[in-house]
């Protein structure tokens, strides 16, 4: 098991010159560069893009399904470096309102994991094929209020990773904290990121 040291990649505005910040999250035997290649085709002119690099590519080691305890204490300490980040973000001058996160697969996971542990008005929040974290979900894991805060989740039909079943009772647990949800399932669709989620994105998270 393995715990994560901090290792921000940084893009786009200084937190001192941006008016919004984004924490871009990769998936499982990705980096930061990997996710952070995204940017050109997202609305992001006037943020801070943040992308944590995960230590051995991996924000933790076993499926998002399995018991959680058997993720530990990798899936806290990178819980633990997103709180960080935020934190950071805040102190340089941008509040929770204008901060966004972003994630594919596993990273996908772990933003909805953070945000939904932790339900606040944030500027939104984008999961590109995820669910929330452990072989059963526990409600009182998930507090707070998103105050109608976007939340875009896109996933296929049928993911080899993450279940149509697991979204739909993450989307149930989202919106009980007044998260304004939009769900897209895509037939048939490989686990990748397609164009129209990135237009999605564009129209319905960072406009």
């Amino acid at each position: 098991m393995y715990t994560h040291t901090k290792d921000i990649l940084a893009g786009g505005l200084a937190l001192d010159q941006a008016k919004k910040a984004i924490i871009m999250i990769h998936g499982r035997g990705a980096n930061a560069q990997s996710i952070m290649s995204l940017q050109s085709h997202l609305d992001l002119t006037d943020a801070a893009i943040l992308a944590p690099q995960a230590t051995n590519h991996s924000w933790y080691p076993y499926s998002f399904l399995v018991p959680a305890d058997q993720n530990q204490p990798s899936l806290d300490s990178a819980l633990q470096v997103i709180d960080d980040l935020v934190k950071e973000i805040v102190s340089g001058g941008i509040p929770l309102n204008k901060i966004y996160f972003l994630g594919f697969s596993q990273g996908a996971c772990l933003a909805l994991e953070y945000a939904t542990r932790n339900a606040a008005e944030y500027g939104g929040v984008v999961a590109f094929t995820g669910g929330l974290i452990g072989e059963e979900l526990n409600p009182g894991n998930y507090k707070g209020d998103f105050s109608n805060t976007p939340v875009l989740i896109t996933t296929g039909n049928p993911d080899p990773h993450v279940p149509l079943s697991r979204v739909k009772e993450s989307v149930k647990i989202i919106e009980q904290l007044h998260a304004k949800v939009t769900l897209k399932v895509y037939n048939g669709r490989a686990h990748t990121i397609q164009p129209e989620e990135l237009k999605l994105t564009n129209e319905l998270v960072l406009s």
